[in-house]
């Protein structure tokens, strides 16, 4: 009896799963078309295992608990599958759910005890419920490996109660947007991910550019995102790593990763978010916004504000173990409001207006740019003329403080002998700005620019000294044809200390100093060593802060966040400058101009901010 009461509700369940599926999957295919490459379903054991399991792994607690669960429910399913569903009856395979179900009960006993006290960031509501449900179906299944042989009416009444109970989160949950939708939609979205470089070993930061031939102009509804976009979305677990790492909402911005994509789930499924049971947007009840796949993603169903507070960090990617890809949602959507609607606020409508009719952010002539270097004897680079490094200074270069730091870069190089050049008045803004706004037809045109400036001249390498030029250099201009090879300052400050073609003066020993490791550097281009070495060839010990290196915390100088200047609790420069506070130090190097522009900017008692050239040229040999 018990054994084809099992039979029978193994497939019911099926059928269940199915019909949610298809109704999940009515609501991807309102987004836009996507490459659909079937190998991805292959490549997601490898995905699931290394890839994802990476990112939880830095939670040991949570990843055990995580893999006794997932690990035992898969290993339950599939024989109950093959042993009931399949009609076999084998009392080997019994034996054999009897210990997935055991170690998928000790890994819900894990959940449950975590849940007691649950972090701040652990959304609640439906969630709260989940490890009790996960645990009944482990006893249910248990019960069934146990009694199935000699199992009558009573017995099977109350195993099959049990499994239903626990199944009815993943069966139907998919349909209905329960907690276990993240199960299959996680793994759909590892397959069919919108950036499979990342699980090819490569470093995938880059923004893709919007196909404006096509009318490809951002996000104005949901349904205007790749369908492969809103599978993402749906994969959330709403563990809130993201809004535990980002600034924004660390300083009282009207913004919450998680909660921007559970609205997005929201609005692709036509409802509202009076179901969100995380943290809100700080200042922003819960319940009064609502969606639907072909509605006005702003302000419907996400306010304005909470688009533009966003830096671009990507901390909350880095955090994600989805591999949710959050930056790309916010830029889609900044991308209709800017070229569609010019609903750009603060002073960002500027910024962008400045770029289109004189090439840079602050409205100066380009022949400015290089004022700072006029008794410097630097050579700019002319057509017909070459050189084996190409100084581009960046925005920077208009920053009266920025300025010492470019000084000081340009006097190491000359000390090490280094052959390089400038590009004068002919450089222009990298176009950084006017992407991270959203102004997609005014970064492609700076960038084309650039690039008919670039391929015109005859040089082996670009150095910056701003990570945010040397990311759109390296990262986002081949795309649209250009591909040179890109070093930041740092990186190549540290190769002449190594090549000993830099002669340092002995000097007292340092005093200690904290290093902020930009995101367009670190969390971007995974740059972290570079900087480091400099200073440690400089005999400085670094007093690392609590977030550093790839998980440092934003300066606030990213995404045009100083242009359109969301109001929030505080601000993010004076929340790094406590962090910096707090490991003793009396000085921050830097290694970015924005950064410089926005620590410098912390009023008040604070370390004083100096730039890694500026430290190295202090110690130059005579």
């Amino acid at each position: 009896m018990l054994a084809y009461a099992l039979t029978v509700s193994f497939w019911c369940a099926c059928l269940l799963l199915l019909l949610g599926l298809a109704r999940r999957a009515r609501l991807w295919r309102n987004g836009r078309a996507a490459p659909l490459v079937w190998s991805g379903l292959l490549a997601v054991p490898k995905r699931y295992l290394v890839d994802l399991h990476h990112v939880v792994a830095r939670e040991p607690f949570v990843a055990n608990s995580h893999a006794a669960v997932a690990g035992g429910a898969v290993l339950s399913i599939a024989v109950i599958g093959v042993n009931y569903g399949l009609a076999l009856y084998s009392p080997l395979l019994d034996r054999v759910l009897l210990l997935a179900s055991a170690v998928m009960l000790g890994g819900s006993a894990m959940m449950v005890w975590r849940r007691r006290a649950p972090p701040a960031r652990l959304s609640r509501g439906p969630w709260m419920r989940l490890p009790f449900s996960l645990a009944a179906f482990a006893v249910g299944a248990a019960l069934a490996a146990w009694l199935a042989p000699g199992g009558g009416l009573a017995p099977a009444a109350v195993v099959v109660a049990l499994l239903l109970f626990g199944t009815a989160e993943l069966a139907l949950g998919i349909g209905m947007g329960g907690p276990m939708k993240h199960a299959v939609a996680g793994l759909l979205h590892l397959a069919f991910h919108p950036r499979p470089e990342r699980f090819a070993g490569q470093r995938s930061t880059d923004l893709k550019p919007a196909r404006l031939e096509r009318g490809e102009f951002g996000a104005a509804k949901p349904a205007d995102f790749s369908w492969n976009r809103l599978l993402s979305f749906d994969s959330c677990v709403q563990c809130g790593k993201c809004e535990a790492a980002c600034p924004a909402l660390a300083a009282g911005q009207p913004l919450n990763p998680k909660k921007l994509i559970q609205d997005m789930v929201a609005g692709m499924a036509g409802k509202s978010d009076a179901q969100y049971a995380g943290t809100p947007y700080p200042g922003k009840p819960v319940g009064l916004h609502r969606g639907a796949p072909h509605l006005a993603i702003v302000p419907g169903l996400i306010d304005a504000d909470t688009i533009w507070s966003c830096t671009t960090c990507r901390a909350c990617v880095q955090e994600c173990p989805m591999l949710i890809e959050h930056v790309d949602a916010v830029v889609e959507i900044r991308r209709d409001l800017a070229m569609v609607q010019g609903a750009v606020p603060g002073k960002g409508a500027q910024a962008l207006e400045n770029l289109r009719q004189t090439d840079t952010v602050g409205g100066f002539a380009k022949a400015m740019r290089y004022h700072w270097a006029i008794d410097l004897n630097v050579p700019t680079l002319a057509p017909g003329g070459a050189t084996e490094w190409l100084l581009i200074a960046g925005e920077g270069a208009f920053d009266m403080r920025y300025q010492r730091a470019l000084r000081a870069l340009v006097k190491v190089l000359q000390h090490a002998g280094v052959q390089f050049a400038v590009l004068g008045a002919a450089e222009m803004d990298s176009g950084d700005l006017a992407r991270r706004l959203g102004d997609e037809a005014a970064f492609q045109d700076l960038a084309k620019g650039n690039i008919a400036l670039l391929d015109g001249l005859r040089f082996k390498h670009i150095v910056t000294p701003d990570p945010h030029v040397f990311h759109c250099l390296k990262n986002e201009y081949p795309a649209l044809g250009g591909r040179y090879d890109v070093h930041h300052h740092s990186q190549l400050l540290a190769q002449l200390l190594d090549e000993g073609r830099i002669a340092l003066k002995d000097a007292a020993p340092a005093a200690p100093l904290t290093y902020h490791d930009p995101c367009y550097l670190g969390r971007y281009n995974g740059e972290v060593e570079a900087p480091r070495k400099v200073l440690r060839a400089l005999g400085i010990e670094v007093l690392e802060m609590e977030r550093s290196k790839e998980r440092g915390r934003c300066c606030g100088g990213g995404g045009g966040a100083p242009f359109t200047d969301i109001p929030g609790a505080t601000r993010i420069p004076d929340i790094r400058i406590a962090d910096a506070r707090a490991t003793g130090a009396a000085t921050v190097a830097v290694a970015c101009p924005n950064c410089t522009a926005m620590l410098e900017g912390v009023v008040g008692p604070r370390p004083e901010v100096m730039e890694l050239a500026e430290l190295l040229v202090l110690r130059l040999r005579d």
